[in-house]
């Protein structure tokens, strides 16, 4: 009987040890299976904890699923010290690691490159270090970043990192979807910036002047991107873009912007109705010109074979047939100024066109209906025209120059008296 007993004994404990080792090797699996959750936590000072849920802690959990008012005294106790983590010790942080064949970077990157996809979706792909610290600063909303070290997300500010998805990628997966020849190893996606809600530098709007820019029909990002840099450098209130020019969050022009676009306000993708409503009161309209040849004897640009926008006038009246002389009478008739006399007695704005057909014949009228004129940077006979991001550049800052030299000579006149 002693022996029954003994046996039967054994036949149910083999089984059972049997059981549990099962149950251990199906729980570790089960671990290595979660490659998308959280599996470090990161501290500020570079000590980094890897989690991974074991026998006990789920354990644990069950019985604090079971009775949920009973916590643990640690945890109780660490949460009455610190209701509200504020720094990295208290609260750690949380990233993903993309595991081979992940393709979020891969579609999100998709996505913020196309124009269509960035209007539709509301997006846009910020790439390096300084230019995401600055978008961040101006109070940019992040979405998602994709890294190759820590020490780069180290670097950004812990409470603008609060709800945004953290995804560790190698360095060969960022370099293949980078557009620059040495990629910094951290992309970002964020929300499209409004112009309305963003918090642009102090110094920025202390230094703000009556200046405004009218981009019209810039197709080229390399351009419109200088063209911005100049406007942010110059202390411009507005940058209005016209429908036709080339998207300013498109990854070429945020590059050659240099962080200009969290620096001044941008207004995109607007038609010419509109761009009236973003003028201030008393505003002249004054557009770019390149006469060139006829700057001595100032004739109108009208009658000119070097301007720009009165050959895209001239095909316009062939296309809708107006041949005859008294058409030229719908021609808008704009003096022509040299750049460097005074403009700026009033708040104005520079149109500037793109170099492939110049200005359009709408900024013409606008410039017509504000009293403005015609600016001509003369070059030297034979020399080709300046590009649109060089002559956008000199108005401006000529513009700034006139504002400045007027301060000073009211600041004088004050003082005299």
């Amino acid at each position: 009987m002693a022996a029954l007993v003994k046996g039967v004994g054994c036949a149910v404990t083999r089984p059972l040890l049997s059981v549990v080792q099962r149950w251990g090797l199906d729980a570790r699996r089960w671990v290595r299976a979660l490659r998308r959750r959280p599996v470090k936590v990161l501290f500020p000072s570079g000590k980094m904890e890897e989690r991974k849920p074991g026998p006990k802690k789920q354990a644990w959990k069950a019985a604090a699923d079971a009775s949920p008012g009973k916590l643990p005294p640690k945890q109780s106790l660490q949460m009455t010290q610190s209701q509200t983590p504020s720094t990295w010790e208290e609260s750690g942080l949380r990233y993903d690691k993309a595991s081979p064949g992940d393709k979020r970077l891969s579609s999100a990157v998709t996505i913020v490159k196309s124009r269509s996809f960035r209007e539709k979706q509301g997006k846009i792909l910020l790439e390096g270090r300084r230019l995401i610290a600055d978008a961040l600063k101006a109070g940019a909303v992040p979405k998602t970043f994709f890294f190759s070290r820590l020490e780069y997300i180290k670097e950004l500010p812990f409470d603008k990192l609060k709800g945004v998805s953290l995804i560790k990628v190698k360095f060969e997966d960022l370099k293949n979807w980078s557009d620059v020849v040495k990629p910094q190893g951290i992309m970002g996606i964020f929300a499209r910036p409004d112009h309305v809600k963003m918090k642009y530098p102090e110094v920025q709007l202390r230094h703000s002047l009556p200046l405004l820019l009218i981009c019209d029909n810039l197709r080229d990002p390399g351009n419109l991107g200088t063209i911005l840099r100049s406007a942010a450098g110059v202390g411009c209130s507005k940058v209005l873009l016209t429908k036709g020019c080339v998207d300013a969050w498109e990854p070429k022009v945020l590059r050659a912007g240099m962080g200009a676009h969290f620096q001044v306000p941008i207004i995109n993708n607007l038609d010419w109705e509109s761009v009236a409503t973003y003028l201030p009161n008393d505003t002249r309209v004054y557009v770019a010109d390149n006469c060139g040849l006829y700057a001595q004897s100032q004739m109108s640009c009208k009658d000119s074979d070097h301007s720009r926008g009165s050959a895209r006038q001239r095909k316009y009246k062939q296309e809708e047939g107006l041949q005859t002389e008294a058409s030229e009478d719908w021609l808008p008739e704009l003096e022509v100024q040299s750049y460097d006399l005074d403009w700026t007695e009033t708040p104005a704005a520079v149109v500037v066109g793109g170099e492939t057909h110049g200005v359009s014949l709408e900024s013409l009228q606008l410039a017509e209906s504000t009293g403005g004129k015609r600016l001509l940077i003369p070059v030297v006979p034979g020399v080709e025209s300046l590009n649109s991001a060089m002559a956008a550049s000199i108005l401006l800052f000529e513009g700034k120059r006139q504002l400045q030299a007027r301060v000073e000579h009211f600041s004088r006149g004050r003082t005299y008296h």
